[in-house]
């Protein structure tokens, strides 16, 4: 009596670099794809695995060879590393030269004094966590997830340079810093021979924070950017056109980080934002991606997924045509009126 049927081995797609559009990042040589696949969510130690692994897969027959994580990325801390770990040792391990890992330390990750902020002691220690927990050598990208008031600059950069020169990253970046402190930075890092690779804010339709001197900022010094959350969590797809459902993640929201995002003002502007993708052929997703991507500054759309179709969605994004600018003149309208 024969065993068990062992599933085939995950053979990626012939023609994964078909399509996918890749780009400089900054003044270095590693391109990047211009879409992303972020694991701050739906990879967690809570999430179906299944599900995890299966848009793992797509993602990278689509052309995605970006995957981004941070420390304490789940729920629970360490969990989505633990789950793209398991992904990389069952599937993506033998085209690991293809791919681009990335992690971040920044934000709060252990007990006690050296488990959060910008020292030496804390970046260091979380990267080799994130390497055992991942099963790596290297990570491609190491950020610094935000800045930290308490600890010196020097030190945060010097610690950077230290993950790089002793072999535990390739790149370093930084996130969430504002144009000055970027500034700052990329000087210390340049000083130290470590230049600063890219830089990893917010920005959307409804976050243009960047377009006061940060995207200015990451041109000059020569650093990528790759923006997080241009859906806006979700507001800028169809979920919450017909209205915010009480069952939903932004409508049990009382005190978590969605809190004032999510309103009735926000939803009517995205169904009008809508009504400007519907004359451009695309779903509102797909338009939001590609309008964040239509500045020269951005090198890459972060994405978040609950599922395949939404990597496909958003990788159909690259197909759209330019806007024109009585689109973007329609578009700002809406912004701004």
């Amino acid at each position: 009596m024969s065993g068990p049927v062992e599933a085939l081995a995950y053979v990626a797609a012939a023609d994964r670099y078909a399509t996918m559009r890749y780009q400089r990042c900054g003044r270095s040589g590693l391109k990047l794809p211009a879409i992303a696949l972020g694991l701050w969510q739906n990879f967690g130690g809570s999430d179906l695995f299944e599900n995890g692994r299966a848009m793992a897969r797509r993602a990278f027959d689509l052309g995605i060879t970006h995957f981004d994580l941070a420390n304490n990325y789940g729920p629970p801390y360490g969990s989505a590393e633990e789950t793209f770990g398991r992904i990389l040792a069952k599937d993506l391990a033998p085209y690991r030269d293809e791919l681009v890992i990335s992690s971040k330390a920044g934000y709060d990750m252990w007990a006690g004094p050296y488990g959060d902020r910008g020292s030496r002691k804390y970046l260091v220690a979380s990267l080799d966590q994130s390497l055992k927990r991942m099963g790596l050598a290297y990570v491609d990208i190491f950020y610094h997830h935000r800045p930290d008031p308490e600890t010196p600059l020097e030190e945060t950069m010097g610690a950077l340079d230290f993950i790089v020169r002793s072999g535990r990253a390739l790149y370093v970046g930084l996130s969430n810093y504002q144009p000055e402190q970027t500034r700052q930075a990329a000087a210390i890092l340049r000083s130290l021979g470590t230049p600063c690779l890219i830089h990893q804010p917010s920005y959307s339709l409804f976050n243009r924070w960047v377009e006061d001197g940060l995207l200015d900022t990451v041109q000059q010094e020569g650093i990528g950017c790759i923006v997080f959350s241009p859906l806006f969590q979700g507001l800028l797809t169809d979920k919450y056109l017909g209205g915010i459902p009480q069952d939903s993640r932004a409508g049990r929201s009382q005190a978590n980080t969605l809190q004032g995002k999510f309103s009735e003002a926000k939803v009517e502007l995205a169904r009008r934002l809508d009504q400007v993708a519907q004359g451009r052929g695309q779903k509102l997703s797909q338009m939001a991606l590609s309008w964040v991507l239509r500045q020269p500054a951005v090198t890459s759309a972060l994405i978040g997924a609950s599922r395949v179709g939404q990597i496909e969605d958003a990788v159909g994004a690259l197909a759209a045509r330019p806007f024109t600018d009585e689109e973007l003149a329609a578009i700002e309208g809406i912004l701004r009126g």
